[in-house]
Parts: C-alpha cells; sequence; structure tokens
C-alpha cells in the first residue's frame, strides 16, 4: 500500500452512485427476477468504467469499482453465500427511537432482510470473479496511484443478516470467516487492495446492541476482530485497509459510541490502514483522539475530510485543514484523505447527495489535499 509520500494520497469509502437503470436491474437481481444477465453484466461493466474514469478526473489517487455491481455494501453476499433464505426485519435505529415525533415522519415501510437459516458455505465465485475483471478493464484507460476492492466483513453480515441458524454468535460470526475468506484472498491475489467494511465497530453499538454497556460491547467488538483477523492469516497487512463507521444517514448519531472508546480494538485487526469518519459534525471533533492514543509504526490514517450525507461541497481550504490535523499528529506519509462513508452504500435508498454532487465533493478532496501538500493549514 502506497503511502503519501511526495503528496497527500486521496481515496474514499468505495460506494458511488450507479445509473439510474442499473439500480433498478439491481433491484431486480435481488427479487430474483432478473431475465437478462447478458444485459446486466453488460450495464455493470459500463458503469464500472465511467466510475474509475470520473474518479480519476476529480483527481481521487486510490479508487474502486465503485461497488457497481452490488446492491449494497453487505448484503450483497446472499448472492455468493448459501443459507441466506430466512428473513428478518431491521431494528429501529436507537438514535431515532429518543425522537418518536420525528420519527413518525421518517415514514416508509419496514425493512425486510435476509436471514440466515442454514449452513453457510459458497455458493459460486462468478460474482467476484466478474468483479476483479470490470475493474482491471477499467484501469486501461487510466493510471491511477492504485485500487481497491471492498467486501463486507464478517461482523457487519452478521450485523445486518441476522443468525437464526448457528447455535451463537461467535459459531455463526467464524462461519462467515471461512465462507469470506475466499473472496478476500481473491481479490488480494487480483493484485487490488482489500478494503474491509466493518461499520460493526462502531454503528453496532446503536444498530444492533443499544441495550449493552459499553464494556460488554467492546468485547462484541473484540470477537469482531478475532473472526475478522483469521479470515484475513493468509493476506499481508499492507495489502488491506480497514473501514468503520457509525451508520451513513443523516440522523441524531447522539448515541453513537466515541471513537476514543473503540481505537484501540480496531487497531487489533491486521489491515494496516484504518478509514473512520471525521468530517461529519458528531465526530468532526475526534481528531484530538490521536493525540493521546498510539498509532503503532505500520499503521496508516484515512480520516473522513468530506462528509457522505450532505449536498455541501467542502471548500478546499476546509479539507485541507482537516487533512493537517492527523499529519501534524502521526506525519504526512501516514495520511491518506478520505471521505466519511460511500456515496452509493445500497441501491435501494435514495442517495443522501445528489450524484452529479458526489464528482464535486470528490474534486474539493483532491483540491485540498494539494493544499495541505502545499503546507497550508499547518
Amino acid at each position: 500500500m502506497k503511502r503519501s509520500n511526495g503528496k497527500i494520497l486521496t481515496t474514499h469509502t468505495g460506494s458511488l452512485p450507479r445509473p439510474l437503470e442499473l439500480v433498478e436491474m439491481l433491484l431486480t437481481k435481488e427479487a430474483g427476477s432478473l431475465e437478462d444477465r447478458e444485459a446486466f453484466d453488460g450495464l455493470v461493466r459500463q458503469a464500472v468504467a465511467e466510475a474509475v474514469r470520473k474518479q480519476t478526473e476529480a483527481g481521487v489517487d486510490v479508487v474502486s469499482d465503485g461497488e457497481q455491481s452490488k446492491v449494497s455494501y453487505s448484503t450483497y453476499v446472499t448472492d455468493r453465500l448459501t443459507g441466506f433464505q430466512g428473513q428478518s426485519q431491521a431494528s429501529v435505529l436507537s438514535d431515532w427511537q429518543d425522537f418518536p415525533e420525528a420519527l413518525s415522519r421518517q415514514g416508509g415501510l419496514p425493512i425486510l432482510r435476509p436471514a440466515c437459516n442454514g449452513p453457510i458455505s459458497r455458493k459460486n465465485e462468478e460474482e467476484g470473479a466478474k468483479d476483479i475483471a470490470n475493474l482491471k478493464a477499467a484501469l486501461t484507460e487510466v493510471e491511477p496511484e492504485e485500487s481497491f476492492i471492498t467486501a463486507a466483513s464478517p461482523g457487519v453480515i452478521s450485523m445486518f443478516l441476522k443468525n437464526q441458524y448457528y447455535p451463537s454468535r461467535e459459531a455463526y460470526l467464524f462461519a462467515l470467516a471461512d465462507a469470506m475468506r475466499a473472496e478476500y484472498e481473491g481479490v488480494h491475489e487480483a493484485g487490488f487492495l482489500l478494503q474491509l467494511d466493518c461499520p460493526d465497530f462502531a454503528a453496532g453499538r446503536h444498530v444492533e446492541f443499544p441495550e449493552l454497556s459499553v464494556e460488554d460491547f467492546l468485547k462484541v467488538v473484540e470477537a469482531n476482530v478475532e473472526a475478522l483477523n483469521h479470515a484475513l492469516a493468509n493476506i499481508p497487512s499492507d495489502r488491506m485497509r480497514l473501514h468503520l463507521c457509525w451508520g451513513n444517514y443523516e440522523g441524531p448519531h447522539h448515541r453513537d459510541i466515541p471513537l476514543k472508546e473503540i481505537i484501540g480494538i480496531a487497531l487489533r485487526a491486521k489491515p494496516d490502514a484504518i478509514s473512520f469518519e471525521g468530517a461529519n459534525p458528531r465526530h468532526e471533533h475526534e481528531w484530538a483522539v490521536f493525540r493521546d492514543v498510539e498509532i503503532p509504526d505500520d499503521k496508516i490514517l484515512i480520516p473522513g475530510v468530506i462528509d457522505s450525507t450532505t449536498n455541501f461541497i467542502e471548500h478546499p481550504e476546509l479539507v485541507a485543514q482537516r487533512i493537517a490535523r492527523y499529519t501534524s499528529l502521526v506525519g504526512r506519509d501516514r495520511v491518506i484523505a478520505g471521505s466519511d462513508c460511500g456515496f452509493g452504500t445500497s441501491a435501494r435508498a435514495y442517495p443522501g447527495v445528489e450524484p452529479e454532487i458526489v464528482w464535486h465533493k470528490l474534486r474539493s478532496l483532491a483540491e485540498g489535499a494539494k493544499l495541505a501538500s502545499a503546507g497550508f493549514g499547518n
């Protein structure tokens, strides 16, 4: 994994806007009624090529396929694993429950998701192979510094796809870890950086375990890290990055567990780089955590310096100031400027940021990194 030597590198969290036609086909595919797989595959290839082109034009250094083939960053695994024929209802976010009148105005139907009701195993490797092939094809037209593919962690899968089969949470986690290992290793063997998506480290507190004490929730995070490291045993740490967040939605977030509570455990995960929210109003102040937390020499920080839930386009000077907070603490070479979360985490939801605005936010990210590289904000 490249470090920010010479200039401060830029990246994002992985998911990017999808063409409307592709969104419709993804939802049809998820419902099991996709009739023309060839047309779907062709549309995904085009969308990946366009997403990669737009990233490089915006000035992003470390690019992804934009998760164009995935209906969401976590539930896509039901296309690749057996054992998910059950159904469960998503819990209401505990922070919104504190505001019942506001919650009632949110409207919408309960969200139903698959659940694990049988033994988990690999269903096929074709979907992952297509993702790799599509990104390789897109990269023949551009020359970014590096490229990455995202994958759901065992912990985040368990958070959204409930266990109705395994005798314990630990058994479920390690079954997921064993099943996902091939996907993780496939990304690495193809020459891409692997990003593990781990919102379970943070959002899991108020999404899945709001009733637990902080101490007990940290035990959950420790178990998630153990399962993740088990799955990553054969991949070098410097070819991986990890993303944690508190949920990519515009909401109260007053129940978010503080970064200082979880960062020590998160740093025990094998990936060398850690991506986290650092731009939104609930978590921007937490850059100061790194004044007191000792970061191992092999770890790289990827703080979010642009928000992923609002249509404000951050001023490049603000981006540079945010970057400088981190470089002043850990050094320029150990900071890569990123986004708080993805801009297209699910094809089901209307985007928080308008698709055409996303590219302007990424351009501002790149401009801010150039300013920070020149010393602005120090």
